[in-house]
């Protein structure tokens, strides 16, 4: 696993708060805060997948145990990531918002969702047995 420095930690802080800002500012400059949304969805998708995690039994010696409640946890933050971009696009397809402001909430909201990735990527306590 990638060892995390200060470097890491300020440059995926400087693509969080450029994420951010791209969904603020399709918010606000469109005058339609439907957008946000699409933050929380993001900030919530990788709930699932933790908490399943931490629900199924780390067996070596059986391969099936917990596999269930894994994919349980995978399938739920897919659903939540793919909610993440098809929101802004049913939002402006219903022309509730622009399209201007729909690519820049999915563009931000992909950097949201990665950053968060990342963070938990580098972060990852090794296992030891």
């Amino acid at each position: 696993m990638p060892q995390a420095g200060l470097k890491t930690i300020i440059a995926l802080s400087f693509v969080l708060a450029v994420g951010f800002l791209l969904v603020i500012l399709s918010c606000a400059l469109w005058k339609a805060y439907y957008p946000l949304l699409v933050v929380a969805t993001y900030v919530l998708a990788p709930v699932p997948n933790w908490i399943c995690s931490h629900c199924a039994n780390p067996d070596d010696f059986v391969e099936s145990s917990g596999a269930a409640v894994l994919d349980l946890g995978r399938f739920c933050t897919g659903f939540l990531v793919v909610m993440g971009l098809a929101l802004p696009v049913i939002l402006a397809h219903s022309q509730i918002i622009e399209v201007p402001a729909m690519i820049m909430s999915v563009i931000g909201g992909l950097l949201i969702y990665g950053t968060i990735i990342s963070f938990a990527m580098f972060f990852q306590e090794e296992q030891e047995f």
